[in-house]
């Protein structure tokens, strides 16, 4: 298993043949950044632990692509995101350090979310946003909720006998933005024969980490991980619908933020993405078939940080279970929006170039709405596309015959 310090010596196994290049989406639609090879490996060099002087660092996206492609092995997005960190040097601006704090926003904004919504849906605002912080003036800003995830669940009467506990890690976007799916998670997961547990919880710290503020991310890392690492010791498994969140506990703490102590461990080993969690329930007979016929076509896809678990694609798997169904899956790359790096106002037209291809795709599918696994693509989806987007666990909770 892969530690902090290996992740730059892997450099050395470059050999520039430039697939990261071909692959990556950003540098394919903007000169701004020149790829991946130029600036991981490559310039990774010459810095000897000083800062890049070359800000072009700050266009790549974070997907991941780079790293999953290479035929060598070389992490290049995790070699660039902490060489980002380094150029920040902590000097983090004022609009990163409020997109980086989406549960300090949910919290704020929820007593007052039908206000806030409409405010945010205002032009004037929206103009007023992109010239004094720097938020793009189309991006696409999430609904907050006016009751949380965590609310509905102190009131829910788990069920009364269970073949198994898991422990749900929802993120703040389930908490924040998305209850409903939070809802749709536990249904699926105690039709399944799940006693859930829903522990209180922070952020894990993504946003923080991708806006170079490792500091702030190391601190919410070790708060989660003291919330959750209880459980771990009992042995019971976590399970996570946020395929950003999920990969920061499998791996990111460890490999990019350097925290490789054995209570970050004991989390990684026992954290799974929900739908890898169910698929696993699948292969062991477990998994309750019982979906009722659904009559519509969805376009499936497969967000770039959940491809970088290496779990495959159990989604596809478990929505063929789904009689009636029909699934296309999309093969484009990346949606464009990488967390909040599509929401910067320079930033915003490279992230809607990068998903032009798969909005496209998405009309000509003629599907009655996209499935994806990751809530920032979901919200990137609706706007370029037009079309809903949902997770897929949603989708088999309305099989299952659930509703809100």
């Amino acid at each position: 298993m892969m530690v902090a310090d290996d992740v730059r010596l892997t450099l050395d196994h470059c050999v520039k043949c430039n697939v990261c290049n071909t692959f990556c989406p950003v540098s394919n639609v903007t000169p701004l950044f020149p790829g991946p090879k130029y600036v991981g490996p490559q310039a990774e060099r010459f810095r000897l632990g000083e800062v890049s002087p070359d800000a072009s660092l700050d266009y790549c996206s974070g997907c991941g692509i780079c790293t999953l492609v290479c035929p060598q092995g070389v992490r290049i997005a995790e070699i660039n995101t902490k060489a980002r960190a380094a150029m920040v040097g902590g000097k983090i601006s004022l609009r990163n350090r409020v997109l980086a704090r989406p549960a300090t926003l949910g919290r704020l904004a929820q007593p007052i979310a039908p206000l806030a919504n409409l405010a945010l849906r205002l032009r004037p605002l929206r103009w007023l946003l992109d010239v004094v912080l720097g938020v793009h003036r189309a991006a696409p800003l999430p609904a907050f909720s006016s009751a949380s995830f965590q609310g509905w669940a102190r009131r829910h009467t788990p069920p009364v006998q269970a073949k198994r506990t898991v422990v749900y890690f929802h993120g703040c976007s389930t908490n924040y933005y998305e209850p409903r799916l939070g809802r749709a998670a536990v249904a699926v997961l105690e039709r399944n024969g799940c006693r859930v547990i829903i522990p209180p919880q922070g952020c894990c710290g993504l946003p923080l980490q991708s806006n170079g503020d490792f500091t702030g991310a190391r601190r919410y890392a070790r708060d989660l991980v003291a919330q959750l690492l209880p459980y771990a010791a009992q042995g019971l498994n976590i399970v996570t619908t946020s395929t950003s969140c999920s990969l920061m506990l499998k791996r990111e703490y460890r490999e990019i933020l350097g925290l490789d102590s054995p209570d970050v461990r004991r989390v990684s080993e026992r954290t799974y993405d929900i739908c890898e969690y169910l698929h696993d329930l699948h292969d062991q007979g477990e998994l309750d078939a019982g979906f009722a016929p659904l009559g519509i076509t969805v376009a499936y896809h497969a967000p770039c940080q959940q491809r970088g678990h290496g779990i495959g694609k159990p989604a596809l798997d478990l929505l063929a279970l789904v009689p009636g169904l029909r699934v296309i899956e999309m093969d484009a790359d990346c949606c464009g929006t990488a967390g909040t790096y599509g929401y910067k106002r320079e930033k915003y037209a490279i992230a809607m170039a990068v998903g032009e291809r798969l909005f496209r795709d998405i009309h000509a599918a003629g599907a009655d709405l996209s499935v994806c696994d990751s809530e920032t693509c979901r919200w990137q989806i609706v706007h370029g596309s037009g079309r809903p987007s949902v997770h897929p666990v949603s989708v088999l909770a309305q099989a299952y015959g659930w509703s809100p």
